[in-house]
């Protein structure tokens, strides 16, 4: 039987934007994995500006270079390239007039820009996982479903679900568990918000999205998993924490998944 292992790495350097695929990633003494939400879009009020409250999100495109450093922006044929460090006043200018409304970025190299701040870790997922949930929506395919969820570590080797065993049945309880060399605890089922109920490209809304997710996650909960972890069945993938002793450390794509004893 083969093991679980890591076959993805996703990160997303600007929050809310599009994420970038790597073949490794270097844990952060904040817990965090490099580059990832490492900058984030504010208005002028500092609230973030993100796909839960500004549609036109979905129809802005980042392409990051491989120091993700560089960024080109792009919305239809307009298109503009800019140095994060050295040009982020213009690329404030530029989201600005894109946005129509006063945009500011910030940053945070240690800890980033997590949408959970008491599990502030990389999400983990799935590969059948993301194909399961992409069956119950004619027309979703899995790339898609996968640009939707917007989660950091997939597993394969495993069945659908099978993530739902990082979590504890106690919620004052966790799940620690190894990929390669880093230790992670496994903290909560993550709750999702408005974004997975649209295109990821267009920001068009899949009629019912919710109301058939919801439906078809209590359906296919599996029969070990603790149905009182999930007070709505809006949630998929699983909130981490990685403790500061492995910060330093790389997690690469084909490390093996291990299950260690429940703390």
């Amino acid at each position: 039987m083969k093991k679980p292992y890591l076959a993805r790495i996703l990160i997303y350097p600007i929050k809310a934007l599009d994420g970038v695929a790597v073949n490794q990633a270097k844990v952060m003494t904040g817990g965090a994995l490099e580059h990832d939400r490492e900058f984030a879009m504010f208005d002028e009020k500092n609230r973030f500006v993100n796909g839960k409250r500004n549609v036109k999100v979905h129809k802005l495109r980042a392409k990051f270079d491989a120091s993700m450093i560089r960024v080109s922006m792009q919305y239809g044929e307009t298109e503009q390239v800019f140095d994060l460090h050295q040009e982020r006043h213009q690329l404030e200018t530029w989201l600005s007039e894109y946005f129509g409304l006063s945009v500011h970025l910030q940053q945070n190299s240690l800890k980033g820009f997590p949408d959970d701040p008491e599990a502030f870790g990389p999400t983990v997922i799935s590969t059948e996982t993301i194909a399961k949930v992409a069956s119950w929506f004619p027309g979703v395919g899995v790339p898609e479903m996968r640009s939707r969820l917007r989660a950091n570590l997939e597993i394969e080797g495993v069945p659908a679900f099978w993530e739902d065993r990082l979590f504890a049945t106690d919620s004052n309880d966790s799940i620690w568990f190894k990929i390669g060399d880093v230790l992670l605890e496994g903290v909560n089922p993550c709750q999702r918000c408005v974004v997975p109920t649209r295109d990821s490209q267009t920001g068009e809304a899949y009629p019912d999205f919710q109301k058939i997710f919801t439906a078809k996650r209590k359906e296919n909960l599996p029969e070990w998993v603790a149905a009182s972890r999930f007070n709505h069945f809006y949630r998929l993938s699983v909130n981490t924490r990685i403790p500061a002793s492995e910060a330093g450390k790389i997690l690469q794509v084909g490390d093996e998944v291990q299950m260690l004893e429940e703390n």
